[in-house]
Order: structure tokens, then sequence, then C-alpha cells
């Protein structure tokens, strides 16, 4: 093996698994420093702790309720028993609100788990093989793009029977081409960096230059667009239970369906619909803030 070749299998090697890590530890430390970054992971903490140890954290059922103190203009506000009060049928408001944790982040992270997994595979297909494959697949793509996004999850969740199945699928179907764009677009940017010419200056096959060279230093935008849709699909989720498309039983708490459900008591018992709407802000915040800071410690050009 001439010296040549000895360089380029080390620059195809050595220099390119160090791309990736080192980039991920120099984000990380940035993640440190920054007081956003360090706000919206303890606020997408705080939604996690909630949602996993709800039966622990919840005063009462949530499902079980008293109609006997509920009138049509009339609804118990906070109390010593009840601190952020009673709903429209007489349940617990805070237990509902913590059990809504955990169903809002169930869709989101299975949702986007799907949509992402697939909107990748497609992407990493377009991306590596190009040619008519990259042609078809981006113009499917493009079809599914073309329609509004909340609007393909409504169409999608209406052709579904109301579940919670349903809603999962139709925000993955929403994320599907916005991942496969993005991972095919870095991978593009990829392919005429100085390690990928010096893999196929050696000789190494064009699959294992995708697999092991382009595609692992591809994915710092597809993390970033990982945390910011799971906001999206928080907000998606409650949509979709709001317009009646979520599970099928109104006893299940969700964040959506309990604004969908208080809409003629504004007047009388407005923090029916506070507490939830603050429910989703709090946590769609954590994301966006810990996305935002996240994208700016990956890309140095957005570095303060």
């Amino acid at each position: 093996m001439s010296i040549a070749e000895s360089e380029a299998r080390l620059l195809s090697t050595e220099h390119t698994g160090d791309i990736a890590g080192s980039r991920m530890r120099e984000a990380f430390r940035q993640l440190r420093r920054n007081p956003v970054a360090i706000l919206g992971a303890a606020l997408i903490t705080l939604f996690v702790v909630v949602a996993v140890f709800a039966p622990w954290l919840a005063p009462h059922s949530p499902t079980a309720g008293d109609l006997s103190q509920i009138t049509l203009s009339h609804v118990p506000g906070p109390s010593a028993e009840h601190p952020l009060g009673l709903d429209t049928q007489g349940r617990d408001e805070l237990s509902r609100i913590i059990y809504g944790a955990r169903a809002s982040l169930l869709i989101g992270v299975v949702s986007l788990s799907l949509g992402a997994l697939v909107g990748m595979l497609i992407g990493a297909l377009a991306g590596g093989l190009g040619g008519w494959v990259d042609s078809l697949l981006m113009r499917l793509m493009d079809i599914m793009l073309a329609v509004p996004g909340l609007l393909f999850a409504i169409a999608v969740a209406a052709v579904l029977q109301p579940s919670l199945r349903s809603v999962m699928i139709a925000i993955a179907v929403v994320n599907v081409p916005v991942f496969a764009r993005l991972l095919r677009a870095s991978m593009i940017g990829q392919r005429h960096s100085d390690y990928v010419l010096a893999a196929r200056s050696i000789g190494v096959r064009r699959w294992r230059i995708i697999v092991g060279h382009v595609l692992p230093n591809s994915l710092a935008p597809v993390i970033v667009q990982g945390t910011l849709s799971l906001a999206t699909a928080i907000i998606d989720a409650a949509g979709l239970a709001f317009l009646g498309l979520g599970s099928a039983d109104p006893s299940v708490p969700e964040w959506g369906r309990m604004l969908a459900d208080t809409q003629q008591y504004l007047q009388s018992a407005p923090q029916l619909a506070l507490f939830p709407g603050l429910a989703i802000v709090v946590s769609v915040l954590g994301f966006n803030l810990l996305g935002d800071a996240l994208r700016e410690a990956l890309d140095p050009k957005l570095r303060r």
C-alpha cells in the first residue's frame, strides 16, 4: 500500500469518527453553559417526571367524579381538597392535568419515533442512492408537504376511528416528509467532503461510505428537528383531541379534550381552560427552548 493510500485510509476512518464525536462533545459543553438550554431541560424533566409518576402524584382519580356539585352556571373552583377545582363532570382538575401529561408524552414520543424512523429511511435512500430513486421519493414527499400539516393530520385521523392510536399515526405521517427531506439535504451536503473523497479513492464500497461515514455526520440537524417536532406533536395532539378526533372514551384525560369540554363554562369557570392551556404552553416551551439551544450548539455559525 502506498503512502497516499495509507493517508487516505486514515483520513476516511479515524478522522470521520472524530468529527461526529467531537461535534457532540462540543455541543454538550455549549448546552451546559447556556441558561436557555438549562431552562428548557428543566421544563422537559418536569414534564417527563409528572407523566411517568402520574399515579403517585395525582391526589384523586382522574375518571371518578361527583356531579352533585356541578350546575349549568356553577363549577367549584380551587379549594383545599381540590387545588385546581373540579371539571364539568365533577372530576379533580389537577389529577386530570397530571394524567394528561402522560397521554401527551406517549403520543408525542410514539408518533415522532414512527415519523422520524420512516422519514430517515426515505431520506437515507434518497440522499445515498440519488438518481431516479431520489427523484421518485422526493416527488412523493413534495405531494405530502403540499397539504398543510394540521389539515393533513385531521384528514388521516378522520379516516381512522377516533383513538390515541389514530392520533399517533396521523402525527407520524405528517412528520415523515420533514425528516426525509432534512436528512436527504444533510447527506447531499456531505457527499463532497474530504473524508468521502478519500474513502472513494481507496475503493471503499458505496454502501459502507453512506452507512459508516455520510449518515453519522448528517444526523445533527435531524436531532434538532426531532426536539422541535416533539413540541409540535404535543400541539397537534391537543388540537386533534379538541376537535374530537382523540380517544373515543370521554373519560380519558387529554389536554385538548379538556379545553373542548369547557367551552360553555368559559364565563363562569375560566380556570378550566386556563390550567390545561398553561400545561400545553409549558411543555411545548421546554422542547422549543432546548431545540433552539441545541441547534445553536451544533451549528458554529449560530453561536453567540
